[in-house]
């Protein structure tokens, strides 16, 4: 009974580290350009067998993520947009797949194809990627996601549009590094989402709610390790009454 007092405990305090864990990469994330939060729970597992119905161990389960958006930030650079409300950019991967974002600072790479900030190539709206070239004055956002340059000679011209699509936030899955994709699918272009040219799209994570989090995240972990000693201690005391009886 008592190993199964100190189990029972065990795995509260492993679980409350498991969500410590969450709310410690949503911080360390607080400033991350798109970053949406991670959300956990934990969830009652009823203990069956003998003399175990009042008992129940917990597990930790990530409910997935907040979608809420986050703030705009004005930058002025022409190489920045934000989705104003729904949908994310869509980036080449690794092995040619694709995948999501909501982080709308880019670059241009030393080959001449439009990136973001991790490297990977971004798409357009007929599924290539977005090659802009080197010689230019200028590359900049239209209103609409369209990618126009300027070159040497000051004329302005279209060599492309950003692939937004706009899947159901329920079918993502966070990957781990921070894109997202939906079981190796891929969506349609979704035109008239409404954006914003020259501003990102700051975290959603609120630091203050996140460390008040963390704060009760501890104590659970601290009150299940106590648990624990109380049932060490227990079976100290019954060693010794034992051994008393035997006497």
């Amino acid at each position: 009974m008592i190993d199964r007092f100190a189990y029972t405990a065990m795995t509260g305090a492993k679980h409350a580290a498991g969500q410590l864990t969450t709310t410690t990469h949503n911080l360390a994330n607080a400033q991350t350009l798109g970053f949406k939060e991670m959300l956990s729970a934990y969830r009652a597992t009823p203990i069956s067998g003998a003399s175990a119905d009042s008992r129940a161990f917990v597990v930790d389960s990530t409910a997935g993520f907040n979608n809420a958006p986050g703030t705009l930030q004005q930058t002025g650079n022409p190489l920045d947009i934000a989705l104003v409300q729904d949908g994310y950019f869509a980036v080449q991967v690794e092995g040619g797949g694709e995948a999501y974002t909501r982080q709308g600072r880019f670059n241009v790479d030393v080959e001449g194809f439009l990136t973001n900030l991790n490297g990977q190539r971004v798409l357009s709206a007929t599924d290539s990627q977005i090659y802009v070239g080197n010689a230019h004055k200028s590359v900049y956002f239209g209103s609409d996601a369209g990618v126009f340059v300027q070159d040497a000679e000051g004329e302005h011209k279209q060599v492309g549009q950003l692939k937004v699509v706009n899947p159901t936030a329920q079918n993502l899955t966070h990957r781990p590094d921070g894109l997202f994709e939906v079981d190796g699918q891929w969506f349609e272009h979704s035109d008239g989402l409404p954006m914003k040219v020259g501003a990102v799209e700051s975290s959603n994570v609120n630091v203050s709610q996140a460390m008040v989090e963390m704060i009760q995240q501890n104590r659970m972990f601290e009150l299940n390790m106590r648990m624990v000693q109380v049932a060490e201690q227990n079976s100290r005391s019954a060693q010794s009454l034992f051994s008393l009886s035997r006497v």
